[in-house]
C-alpha cells in the first residue's frame, strides 16, 4: 500500500512546481524539475513524497518524518527542522485535499463498481460457495473454502483470504482480508469516510484514497460499517471480534485481541493497542491513543488518551474504582 494503491490510480511525474500552483503559491520557478512521488502523512512519507503538519499533536511525528516537503501554516512552521521545504498555507486540511485529488483524480469518487465481472464463478473460483445475485468486479481475489452470502457485492481487486465467511448483503470495496474471517449481514467495509470541510454554498469533500485492512481469525459483526483511510489506512488486527452495529471511522488502528461490543462508535484516527475490550454503546472520541490490556466498560464516553493496563467507565471515562466511589 504504500508504493502501489491498487484502488486508486496515482497521476505520473507531478513536480513541486504544480503543487504550489495549485495552492496560489507565488516564486516558484525554481521547483518546476524538482519530482514528488506521492502524498503521505507525517509518518509514512519517505523524502521525495509531500506531507503535512496541521496540530501540534503531531509536534514529535515531525522530528522523525522522512519528508522534505511539508504543508503547514506559518504559526506550525516555527516547529519544523530547518532542513525542510515549508509550503505555508492558510488551511492545511483543505490544501492537503486539493493536492490528494491532483495526484488522485478519481479519489472523490465513491460510486457503485460499473466493472462488473460477468465470469463463471464456478470455474473461476472452484473453491468457493456462492449464493444468490452475488456480484464481483474485476480482479477480486478468493481464497479455498470461502463463501460469499446471497446479494452481497465484492468491488474491484479486493482480496479476501481462505476460510472465510461473507454474510448476505454485504458490501465491500477498497479491502484486503486476511484468513479466517467472518463477516456477518449486513456489513459494509471500505466506504469513504466522513471527512469534509463545511462551507456556507457547499461543503468540501476530502478524498480518501486508504483502504481497509482486516487481519487473520476476525469476525465482524452485523451491519457493522467500517471505513476506509484518508491517506494512511484503517486497520483491524488479528483475533478482534467486534459485535453487531459497531462503526469504525476513517484511520482508526485497532490491535490484535480486542473485543468491541455493539453499537460502540470509534472516530477518526484514534489508535486502539491489543488486547483490549470495550463495552456496549461506548463512544470513543478521534485522534485519541488507547493503551494495551484496557478494559472500557458500556456506556463510556472516552476523551483522552488511556494508559496500558487502565480499567475505565463513565463520561468523561474515569478510573473504574474512582467512578464508583463518586457514584455513592
Amino acid at each position: 500500500m504504500k508504493k502501489i494503491n491498487p484502488f486508486f490510480q496515482k497521476k505520473e511525474k507531478i513536480y513541486l512546481y504544480d503543487i504550489l500552483k495549485i495552492l496560489n503559491i507565488s516564486n516558484i520557478k525554481k521547483y518546476k524539475n524538482l519530482l514528488i512521488k506521492n502524498i503521505q502523512n507525517l509518518e509514512l512519507a519517505e523524502k521525495d513524497d509531500i506531507t503535512f503538519f496541521h496540530s501540534l499533536k503531531y509536534k514529535d511525528a515531525t522530528k522523525v518524518s522522512k519528508s522534505n516537503f511539508i504543508i503547514t501554516t506559518k504559526m506550525l512552521s516555527n516547529h519544523l527542522p530547518k532542513s525542510k521545504i515549508k509550503i505555508v498555507v492558510d488551511n492545511v486540511l483543505i490544501s492537503v485535499a486539493k493536492v490528494t485529488e491532483y495526484f488522485y483524480p478519481s479519489s472523490l469518487n465513491d460510486e457503485f463498481d460499473s466493472q462488473i465481472n460477468n465470469i463463471d464463478k464456478k470455474k473461476s473460483y472452484k473453491n468457493v460457495k456462492f449464493g444468490s445475485n452475488v456480484i464481483l468486479g474485476k480482479n477480486v481475489k478468493i481464497g479455498k473454502n470461502s463463501s460469499i452470502g446471497h446479494n452481497s457485492i465484492i468491488e474491484s481487486n479486493v482480496i479476501i483470504g481462505k476460510n472465510c465467511s461473507i454474510g448476505s448483503n454485504v458490501i465491500i470495496k477498497k479491502s484486503l482480508i486476511g484468513n479466517d474471517v467472518s463477516i456477518l449481514d449486513g456489513a459494509i467495509i471500505g466506504k469513504k469516510g466522513f471527512g469534509f470541510f463545511p462551507n456556507k454554498n457547499k461543503n468540501i469533500r476530502y478524498p480518501h484514497i486508504g483502504i481497509v485492512m482486516i487481519g487473520n481469525n476476525v469476525e465482524i459483526g452485523t451491519n457493522n460499517t467500517i471505513d476506509r483511510g484518508s491517506l494512511s489506512n484503517t486497520i483491524i488486527g488479528n483475533n478482534c471480534f467486534l459485535d453487531n452495529q459497531v462503526h469504525i471511522a476513517h484511520n482508526v488502528m485497532i490491535g490484535d485481541n480486542c473485543v468491541i461490543a455493539g453499537q460502540v462508535g470509534i472516530a477518526g484516527s484514534t489508535i486502539i493497542g491489543n488486547n483490549v475490550m470495550i463495552g456496549g454503546q461506548s463512544g470513543i472520541s478521534g485522534h485519541l491513543k488507547i493503551g494495551n490490556n484496557v478494559r472500557i466498560a458500556g456506556g463510556s464516553g472516552v476523551i483522552k488518551n488511556i494508559p496500558n493496563n487502565s480499567k475505565i467507565m463513565g463520561y468523561p471515562a474515569k478510573d473504574i474504582k474512582k467512578f464508583i466511589i463518586e457514584s455513592k
